[in-house]
């Protein structure tokens, strides 16, 4: 007897299962990471607002920086919507990478899409750094900051592509960490200097020209820099605004690529 085809209602069945499995494994991870501290999810909150009053202590009243080439906001909003979409971005590469080693026991006794166990770190980040983000955003505004809200869907746009970008680069750092055992070591220090080399802490026209050309292929340089746009009134424009989808859109499909043709091989190596 021939099969029958797949039913709308089987159809339908999978991707929600799938999708359910994804958010039990992001709350998994957030339990495990925040349920056995003493404070859980509220210092991962109240942790934002704190590194705010400290670089508004250290940058603003003791070494008097400023952002030049700007009248309205002062030095801390440029910062504040430059360091947490990168530390969202940092923690979910970093954490992504390391997802299969850490889950390497579970792989042998359940049958899951692995690529949801890297998938489920980057996610936990970006929404507790998500969170947070909208706490600063809150605090800078009513300090008196021209913050401006009507530009959240576009920011919120980028920082989903900039997760995309992140998941894109976790799931190749994971497979190939399978096979190269001090692949995360190597990740942690090249993103410190990327941290380094995008314009977080100072502002992309201090450049000399003979860096604008790095500068400007550098995809988390664009990433900021749309962040900013949208949020702050009278900021630069971006630079290099197309990179933002186009950096997500290949380490998607890089990134998911390499996975998929890798994974068969993982408990081989684990």
């Amino acid at each position: 007897m021939p099969d029958r085809p797949p039913t709308r209602s089987a159809a339908w069945t999978a991707p929600y299962a799938r999708l359910r499995l994804v958010r039990n494994l992001v709350a998994r991870d957030l339990r495990n990471r925040y349920l056995g501290s003493i404070s859980g999810l509220t210092w991962a909150l109240l942790q934002p607002l704190l590194l705010l009053a400290i670089y508004t202590v250290v940058f603003v009243e003791i070494l008097k920086v400023r952002w030049p080439g700007t009248a309205g906001a002062g030095f801390v909003p440029y910062l504040a919507l430059g360091l947490w979409p990168w530390t969202a971005f940092a923690e979910g590469v970093s954490r992504g990478t390391v997802a299969i080693h850490e889950h390497a026991a579970l792989l042998s006794k359940v049958a899951l899409p692995r690529a949801l166990l890297v998938l489920a770190p980057v996610a936990g980040s970006f929404l507790v750094h998500g969170l947070g983000f909208i706490a600063v955003l809150i605090v800078l505004a009513t300090t008196g900051e021209p913050i401006r809200f009507a530009g959240l869907p576009l920011a919120f746009g980028a920082y989903v592509l900039l997760f995309g970008f992140a998941l894109g680069l976790a799931w190749l750092g994971a497979a190939l960490s399978v096979f190269i055992r001090d692949l995360a070591i190597v990740v942690t220090q090249l993103l410190t200097l990327w941290f380094f080399l995008t314009p977080i802490f100072f502002a992309r026209e201090l450049v000399p020209e003979r860096f604008a050309a790095a500068m400007a292929a550098n995809p988390m340089a664009a990433y900021v820099d749309v962040v900013r746009q949208s949020l702050i009134p009278g900021a630069p424009d971006a630079a290099a605004a197309w990179l933002v989808p186009c950096a997500a859109l290949l380490a998607l499909a890089l990134g998911g690529m390499l996975f998929a043709r890798l994974e068969r091989h993982f408990e081989d190596f684990l």
